[in-house]
């Protein structure tokens, strides 16, 4: 845990009412909900087995012994605990904190990682852009986020991360495997087990660790058009008040990215609770019907297993803005329909505004909010240092700069801010915090410093 952010851990753990037992016993045990099932056993603690018994004159040894019986007797006997994080934005970026508060198993409600603690310890964790260059020559893809996870050593003995399989048949033996990346380069970490939800390794020692398909098998298994669990997320946009129109912006992802990274990159819109499971055929051709939309854009899509850093919307629906209500439906190519929800566009918390986007507006609210200001008053001098630090970060082109920078002061201004705008939440964000740096008191001035 950095030094430079003190935990503060509200949040509590609780017990979920299911239990997991060791892999050595699944072969006797019932599965729920992707756990197995579990029973009591009890350590020895006669006289003659006490530990300090065993070792009265080694303290670290005994330490360590008392860490390996507590992972052993762990993995037989633990509750699962699921617990909310302390969530950490900034712009689009996210990172998780919890205090679990001593050994147990602890879930996590937002991204569905599964921590065994040995002992009391603070977990810091957060998604990363995977690096194709070093899976592709190792003949993997990947299968889910990529997180990076801290934890003092010794504190976790193993972490479930997961999947978005259909269990219907067993896979095939190589298909999963889990990847560790440190600075010496990546391994391949063999499960332990796969259940119907979760991919579970021991681990060495914390870094970044993903799951992986190996993609000779996985391309003989999606030419099968074997299906994986999906989900469908729905995003309704401010209305138009010129055109009278607004937008649902339709995602289709797989089940295993976690909600909370997709909302933080659309933030300009509200999300919409819906059931989400669906089954999803990785490049197969999927269309959204709803009768009362204005248009559907596009018409038909590809589902191409999406796993980030960046997730776009599959489909755009324009409605009236007196819509009341509308019909969804998800179907594929042979037309059958494989998801279904009625939209109550009346719902008050759609209508309200969202307190929490009022305390903390996102980054492209708050360059709509000072756009008159900022083009009148920025110079001409900061306005070609913003583009080369836009230019630099790979938010505009070589192109587009050249057509801007020949403009007059004001004309360049008002593109600047127009661009980066319509380029989304990270790419106001990078103007944001390059404008605070070249020039801090018109920052101050435009109260883009809080």
């Amino acid at each position: 845990m950095s030094k430079h952010h003190p935990p503060d851990f509200s949040a509590k753990a609780g017990p979920s009412g299911l239990k997991v037992e060791d892999r050595r016993n699944s072969t006797t045990s019932d599965r729920h909900k992707g756990y197995l099932s579990t029973f009591n056993t009890t350590l020895d603690v006669s006289e003659d087995n006490r530990e300090d018994q065993l070792y009265p004159d080694d303290p670290e040894r005994l330490k360590q012994q008392q860490q390996f019986v507590c992972r052993e007797n762990l993995t037989e006997t633990s509750y699962l605990q699921d617990f909310t994080p302390k969530v950490l934005t900034e712009s689009s970026n996210i990172s998780y904190r919890f205090r679990c508060p001593g050994p147990g198993m602890f879930r996590c409600s937002l991204t569905g990682l599964v921590f065994v603690m040995v002992q009391e310890a603070e977990l810091e964790y957060r998604t990363v852009q995977w690096d194709e260059s070093l899976l592709q020559p190792a003949g993997k893809m990947a299968a889910g986020p990529l997180f990076s996870i801290q934890s003092p050593d010794s504190a976790v003995s193993q972490l479930h991360l997961p999947h978005c399989e259909t269990m219907d048949a067993p896979l095939p033996e190589g298909l999963l495997s889990v990847v560790h990346i440190t600075d010496d380069g990546m391994s391949i970490l063999e499960p332990l087990e796969i259940t119907d939800t979760h991919v579970v390794v021991n681990v060495p020692h914390f870094s970044a660790f993903g799951l992986v398909w190996a993609v000779d098998l996985i391309k003989r298994f999606w030419n099968n058009l074997k299906p994986v669990s999906g989900q469908v997320l729905l995003f309704l946009g401010l209305p138009n008040p010129i055109t009278q129109m607004q937008k649902l912006n339709v995602f289709l992802l797989p089940r295993n990215i976690p909600l909370k990274k997709v909302r933080a990159q659309h933030q300009d819109a509200n999300y919409i609770e819906a059931p989400p499971k669906c089954k999803l055929i990785k490049d197969q051709i999927y269309s959204v019907l709803c009768p009362e939309a204005s248009i559907i854009q596009p018409e038909k899509a590809d589902f191409d297993l999406e796993i980030g850093p960046d997730y776009h919307k599959m489909f755009e629906i324009r409605l009236p803005t007196n819509s009341d209500k509308v019909t969804l439906k998800v179907q594929d190519q042979e037309n059958t329909e494989v998801w279904k929800y009625e939209v109550d566009l009346t719902d008050a918390a759609l209508r309200k505004e969202n307190p929490e986007r009022t305390q903390n507006p996102s980054p492209r609210e708050r360059l709509r909010s000072v756009r008159t200001l900022f083009v009148k008053a920025v110079s001409d001098v900061i306005l070609n240092q913003l583009l080369d630090g836009l230019l630099q970060r790979g938010v505009i082109n070589e192109e587009e700069m050249e057509s801007v920078r020949t403009k007059s002061r004001a004309e360049k201004a008002r593109d600047v801010i127009t661009m980066v705008i319509n380029k989304g939440t990270q790419a106001s964000s990078f103007l944001i915090t390059d404008l605070r740096k070249l020039d801090p008191h018109f920052s101050k001035t435009l109260k883009l410093n809080l």
